[in-house]
């Protein structure tokens, strides 16, 4: 490529930049002079979230100890930062508990949903799995189903309409795929599931804080996901669990803990389950890391998650002209669909040596990840990326090409 069209495309970027109604966002992250387009796996630090913590080791735990379960908020944290992310999941407040992992919190909805379409009837015996879906949720979905007597059903998400039928209990599914960044059809495959009497559950850990989701608009029933991607919440943060309001009052859950009890400082012998989106809850909290993460959502404050989704598109757009322009013929193919309505946050190119090529990326500060055996992933996250970045990302990639010889 010639230098003149290099210039061009980094006058670009720049102008983008200039004219980027979030670019003032990137000055609350934490981030050093590389490109990291990482945070579909792990979400940069929020600079102000440092401070806060300390707060919560020193004066909430330190001096004001067991009184901080009330006088500083631990107790309501779950619900109270459930309510932080329901809007940017369209959820209205009151349906979202914070806590466990996502792994435990798949557990709950999956065993949940079978026994929430058992009050419809008998002879749902089945569980639709998305079967691209990340390895822990199959995983946690046949467990279930062993432990309920149900069947696994693996089925491509456009193959679920096909799939359903009187039998089916409930479906499993990501919105959008951890490899290829593919948005899976959310309302359309909720409806589907619905027109069969089953119950939707779907997994947001690669949409949430990235896109529009429509929990609420969508009619889904159940969904989960962590916080510590698009959502900055840290490593290994808490995750979520969204019960819609109108199945709280039969939700059942697999894990009855003393946290979800209707008198959890009762210690009765016999479980009564407490209303709302509390029956979510198990065991005590994770409380730092829960603060950690309620701190971290202030970086969402007067932020559109519509404007989000456009900057993310325009970002995903612009990095694909660039590969496309820098990137020798043949050396790259991308997984992630053109099409806007079917594109996550991410971008998934096939690559020769993807193990070799992504390593010397991360030494030229160009900071992505891979899925074995050749799938360079690089996620766009709008708060803190930007077009000038995207340009860097895919002029590195291309140089490091011209260094590791093709297969």
């Amino acid at each position: 490529m010639s230098e003149t069209s290099r210039d061009a495309l980094r006058e670009r970027a720049s102008k983008l930049d200039a004219a980027d109604p979030l670019a003032p966002q990137r000055g609350l992250f934490a981030l050093d002079d590389g490109v990291y387009l990482d945070g579909n796996s792990l979400g940069a630090l929020p600079v102000h979230v440092p401070a806060r913590v300390q707060d919560v080791l020193t004066r909430q735990w330190g001096e004001l100890r067991i009184r901080s379960w009330g006088e500083s908020g631990w107790w309501t944290a779950p619900e109270r930062i459930g309510d932080r992310i329901a809007p940017l999941v369209g959820a209205a407040a009151g349906q979202i508990v914070v806590g466990d992992s996502t792994s435990v919190n798949v557990f709950k909805a999956v065993v949940a949903a079978t026994r929430l379409a058992s009050l419809a009837g008998e002879g749902r015996d089945e569980i639709l799995v998305d079967a691209t879906t990340f390895p822990t949720d199959g995983y946690i979905a046949a467990s279930a189903a062993r432990l309920t007597g149900h069947r696994i059903v693996p089925v491509a998400p456009d193959g679920v309409p096909a799939a359903l039928g009187p039998r089916t209990a409930a479906v499993l599914l990501n919105q959008v795929d951890f490899r290829t960044g593919r948005l899976h059809d959310l309302p359309g495959l909720t409806a589907a599931v619905h027109a069969a009497g089953a119950i939707a559950v779907w997994d947001l850990c690669h949409s949430a804080g990235a896109l529009p989701v429509g929990l609420d608009e969508h009619g889904v029933d159940l969904a989960v996901g962590c916080t510590y991607k698009y959502l900055n919440g840290g490593p290994g943060s808490p995750a979520y669990l969204y019960v819609a309001e109108r199945h709280q009052a039969a939700f059942d859950s697999p894990l009855p803990g003393w946290n979800s009890h209707a008198d959890p400082f009762g210690m009765t012998p016999d479980y009564a389950p407490a209303d709302g989106s509390v029956r979510g809850r198990v065991g005590t909290p994770d409380i730092v890391s829960m603060l950690t993460l309620e701190a971290a959502l202030d970086v969402w404050d007067g932020v559109s998650v519509d404007a989000v989704r456009a900057k993310s598109l325009a970002l995903t757009d612009f990095f694909l002209q660039c590969v496309e322009a820098y990137v020798p013929a043949g050396r790259v193919t991308s997984l992630t669909p053109a099409a806007h309505a079917e594109r996550g946050s991410q971008v998934a190119l096939r690559c020769d040596d993807a193990e070799r090529v992504m390593s010397r990326l991360i030494e030229r500060g160009v900071v992505g990840d891979l899925r074995r055996p050749d799938v360079l992933r690089f996620g766009f996250t709008p708060l803190y990326v930007g077009f000038a970045d995207a340009e860097r990302a895919a002029r590195v990639l291309a140089e490091v090409l011209d260094e590791v010889p093709a297969g």
